[in-house]
C-alpha cells in the first residue's frame, strides 16, 4: 500500500501549515491595519508594499505582530568600512525607525547618514540565514542517507526512503540520458542543486522560523546557480562545442551573423536558468499575498463584504499552497534538467566527418 500511517502524517502537517500559514498572515495584517489606524484614519491598505515588504529579504526575521509592536528576532550587522569591522544586532535600527553608528535602514537596506561613506554590507540576513540551515538539514539528511548504505543496513528509512528514490529518478530519467555515459561526473553537482532548491523552496512554505524566507525568489540566488552552470559548462566543454559555435557549418559569409547568434544563445542559456526559477518562485508567494489583499481592500469598503471575501480567499490561499508544493518540486527538477542538458550539448561528439564517409 503507497497509503501509510507516514503519509497521514505527512499530509497532516502539510496542511497545517498551510492552513497556519493562512490564518497567522491574516492575524498580522488585521493588527497591522488596527495600529495604523492611531496614526491615520483615511490611511489606506497598500497592497504593493505589503508584497514587497514579504518577499524581499530582511535584517530580522519577522515572527508576529502583538498590539501593533513586529516581535522578530534580530540578524547580525556585519559592515566593513574603512572604519574597520563593525558587528551589531539589527535590533539598534529598531525596524528602520533609528540610525545607529552613521547607518540607517531604509525599506531593508542599509545606507550611510553620510553618502560620502563607503562600505561593503556582509550582513547575515534572513535569506542567508535560511540558506545555511537548509544546507545544515541538507547535509543531515545526506549522511544519513550513506550511513544506511555504509553500515549496511539495507535501504534507508524515514526521510531517506523519501530521498533515495529521488536519487534513483534524477540519475536514470534526467541526467544520464541528457548527458550520456559521462554523466557520473555531474551527479554530485546535480544533485547539490536539486535538493538545494527543493529544500529552500519547501522551507519557504512554512510561515514560522526557520521557514518563510524568500530564498529561491532571489535573484541574487539564482544567479549564482546560473553562473555556477554557466561556469561548468564553459569550462567542460569539448572541441565540437566551441567549433560549432566559433566555426559554424555555414558559409563563411554568414559567419558575421550566425556567431554573434551563437554567442548571444550561450549567454542567454543561464539568464533562462536565473529568471525561471526566480520568477516562478515569487509569482507563487505574490499570487498567495494577491488573494489576502482582497480581504482588506474589500474590508475597506465595507465590514461584511470584506468577511465574505475572506473566505474565499482563504480557501485559494490554501489551493495555491498545495500547488506550491508541487512547484517546490517542479522548478527543482526543471533546473536541474536545463543544466543537465547544457553540459550534455558541452560535452557531446559529433561525428559529421564519419557520416561524410
Amino acid at each position: 500500500m503507497f497509503v501509510n500511517i507516514k503519509s497521514i502524517k505527512f499530509l497532516f502537517l502539510v496542511t497545517f501549515f498551510t492552513t497556519f500559514f493562512a490564518f497567522s498572515a491574516f492575524s498580522q495584517h488585521e493588527e497591522h491595519a488596527a495600529a495604523t489606524e492611531h496614526h491615520s484614519a483615511t490611511e489606506k491598505f497598500k497592497p504593493g508594499k505589503m508584497i514587497l515588504e514579504h518577499i524581499r529579504d530582511a535584517h530580522d526575521w519577522h515572527i508576529c505582530d502583538i498590539g501593533g509592536h513586529p516581535v522578530s528576532v534580530s540578524l547580525p550587522i556585519i559592515i566593513y568600512s574603512e572604519k574597520g569591522l563593525e558587528v551589531f544586532s539589527s535590533a539598534k535600527f529598531e525596524h528602520g525607525h533609528a540610525s545607529y553608528n552613521g547607518y540607517k535602514l531604509v525599506e531593508g537596506v542599509i545606507e550611510a547618514e553620510d553618502v560620502t561613506h563607503k562600505f561593503y554590507d556582509l550582513s547575515i540576513t534572513k535569506n542567508v540565514m535560511a540558506m545555511m540551515i537548509g544546507f545544515i538539514l541538507l547535509i543531515i539528511v545526506m549522511l544519513s542517507v550513506a550511513r544506511s548504505y555504509k553500515n549496511g543496513l539495507g535501504a534507508p528509512k524515514g526521510i531517506g526512503a523519501f530521498v533515495e528514490p529521488l536519487i534513483v529518478f534524477l540519475q536514470d530519467e534526467v541526467v544520464k540520458p541528457s548527458i550520456g555515459k559521462h554523466y557520473a561526473r555531474y551527479m554530485p553537482l546535480l544533485l547539490t542543486m536539486f535538493f538545494g532548491i527543493f529544500f529552500l523552496n519547501l522551507m519557504g512554505l512554512i510561515p514560522i522560523i526557520p521557514g518563510g524566507a524568500n530564498v529561491t525568489g532571489n535573484i541574487a540566488f539564482t544567479l549564482v546557480l546560473a553562473v555556477i552552470t554557466f561556469i561548468v559548462t564553459t569550462v567542460t566543454a569539448k572541441k565540437d562545442y566551441w567549433k560549432h559555435i566559433l566555426m559554424p557549418d555555414v558559409p563563411v559569409l554568414l559567419y558575421i551573423i550566425v556567431i554573434p547568434i551563437e554567442i548571444i544563445g550561450v549567454l542567454n542559456k543561464p539568464i533562462v536558468l536565473m529568471i525561471r526559477l526566480f520568477a516562478n518562485i515569487t509569482a507563487g508567494h505574490i499570487i498567495i499575498l494577491g488573494f489576502f489583499s482582497l480581504i482588506f481592500i474589500f474590508g475597506e469598503m465595507s465590514s461584511g463584504l470584506g468577511l465574505g471575501v475572506s473566505v474565499f480567499s482563504v480557501i485559494f490561499t490554501l489551493f495555491m499552497s498545495f500547488l506550491e508544493l508541487l512547484v517546490a518540486f517542479l522548478q527543482a527538477y526543471v533546473f536541474v534538467f536545463l543544466s543537465s542538458l547544457f553540459f550534455g550539448q558541452a560535452i557531446e561528439e559529433h561525428h559529421h566527418a564519419e557520416a561524410h564517409h
